[in-house]
């Protein structure tokens, strides 16, 4: 990440501390081949300077990075007071990254008790598919100082 345009009030460390503690998914934009953008909500792991999220080979979200690999996310809470990392960056598939990571998702953002759901998440899990978004930009904003009350 070190080559990413970097603004707002955080470092450089203060965004990739952010990024490996923050348990909120990431909304990832795509563009479709019309031109219009499509938001989805993945899960993600931050490490060896890229967001890595997984996903089925068939969902929409994979069919538009497959085509066009410029993304726009957004890392940031929905109550106040608001602070998050968003970006663009380039997306790459990886066919074999996805099976793997699928279950330290799931560890990281319900925990690692087999449960009927995970065993219903992990479904398919071979063929799930990587996707890795490294940041071209980066972008914080933290209004917790100014929302004090």
């Amino acid at each position: 990440m070190a080559d990413s345009k970097l603004s707002g009030p955080w470092s450089l460390s203060d965004v990739e501390l952010f990024l490996h503690q923050a348990l909120i998914p990431v909304r990832l934009s795509a563009i479709s081949p019309s031109g219009w953008p499509t938001v989805v909500s993945l899960w993600f792991i931050y490490e060896d300077g890229a967001l890595k999220c997984a996903s089925k080979p068939s969902a929409r979200i994979t069919e538009l990075l497959r085509e066009n690999p410029k993304c726009g996310f957004e890392i940031a809470g929905e109550t106040p007071p608001y602070h998050g990392v968003r970006g663009q960056g380039l997306a790459t598939l990886d066919h074999k990254l996805g099976p793997n990571l699928l279950p330290r998702l799931i560890d990281r953002y319900i925990g690692p008790d087999i449960t009927p759901f995970r065993r219903w998440l992990l479904i398919g899990q071979d063929e799930e598919v990587g996707i890795m978004i490294r940041p071209t930009r980066l972008m914080s904003w933290d209004y917790r100082k100014r929302m004090q009350l």
